[in-house]
């Protein structure tokens, strides 16, 4: 687990760790315990800069002292460790709350049981933000109505958080034009002009900025200062099934993200373990903020502006996600 991957060779191996899958699990019935006492999960996670304290937290013990013997599985994104989670393959998983919004509307009996990542909350100074090229026209978010900005996924977390600062800043959100694309393949796209603008977040902002963009919104910081941008989750039946080892897992991932806050520098250095990331991009970009707080606020915000900009067809019932 504790082997680094390039990220590009993690994307592409992610589809064939899903594949492998898909045989039988014991995951909805009890769960044994391995031969050193501790109860076997697996924790589907991406390899991103958010879930750098799973990875802190299990190379501190605080996992294993709540008897969990945690082994993470890197996948290619939310949407697809929910399938897996439902399916039982994983135990627990890491998705953005908009990801698990939207698997929730669709029926899948999900539940949050530990936050994942916050803003900084400080416009200019957060993990992810809207930017331009050099010398680019747009200044602000309301420049952004009618322009192309690229986002990793299509209606999603960036583009109706994008929305909603383009609206609060006077402009038109729903006339952005989105486009999908990839978070490695952004600085350039943005540099070169393929683009007008492109929603990033860390380590390709800080990688973006150095090849002389500039940040015109804090997509996420100005949507709400306190915005949690994901939660760590499992199944209904898990839940069920085996509550002792869920309140294990949320006991020990929130003193990983307590600990992940208070140790900046360790929480750094964690990323060593499961990305390559270049040591002074690194140094430079910004953390997300770290919480044990689960906030429903949150979910209700999110599910507020994803339903606003028409990607939900009624209302979703929030409660449903939280524990």
């Amino acid at each position: 687990m504790r082997r680094s991957f390039p990220l590009a060779v993690v994307a592409s191996a992610a589809a064939l760790v899903l594949a492998a899958c898909g045989g039988t699990s014991d995951a909805g019935g009890e769960q044994g315990a391995d031969d050193g006492g501790l109860t076997p999960v697996t924790v589907g996670v991406i390899p991103i800069v958010d879930v750098a304290p799973i990875y802190l937290g299990v190379q501190e013990g605080f996992f294993e002292d709540q008897g969990l013997d945690v082994t993470l599985e890197l996948a290619q994104g939310g949407a697809a460790i929910v399938p897996a989670v439902v399916s039982g393959d994983y135990q627990f998983g890491f998705s953005n709350v908009t990801s698990l919004l939207v698997a929730s509307s669709q029926g899948l009996p999900l539940k949050a049981v530990a936050a994942g990542n916050f803003t900084t909350g400080e416009p200019g100074e957060d993990f992810g933000a809207v930017v331009v090229p050099e010398g680019s026209d747009i200044k602000d978010a309301a420049d952004l109505a009618g322009k192309t900005v690229a986002v990793n996924t299509l209606n999603n977390i960036g583009d109706t958080t994008v929305r909603n600062v383009v609206d609060d800043a006077g402009g038109a959100g729903d006339d952005v034009e989105f486009v999908e694309m990839g978070f490695p393949d952004m600085p350039a796209a943005v540099a070169g002009e393929q683009v007008d603008a492109a929603w990033v977040v860390e380590p390709h902002l800080t990688t973006a900025l150095e090849q002389g963009a500039t940040v015109v919104a804090s997509n996420f910081a100005e949507t709400d200062p306190d915005l949690m941008i994901a939660a760590y989750f499992t199944s209904d039946q898990q839940i069920a099934e085996n509550p002792e080892t869920v309140e294990a897992f949320t006991a020990a991932m929130e003193e990983s993200l307590t600990y992940a806050q208070e140790h900046p520098d360790e929480t750094r250095a964690v990323l060593d373990t499961y990305t390559e990331i270049d040591p002074a991009v690194k140094e430079a970009m910004v953390m997300p903020r770290f919480s044990a707080e689960l906030t429903d606020a949150s979910f209700q915000l999110l599910a507020d502006l994803g339903e606003e900009h028409g990607m939900f067809d009624e209302p979703v019932d929030v409660s449903k996600l939280l524990p």
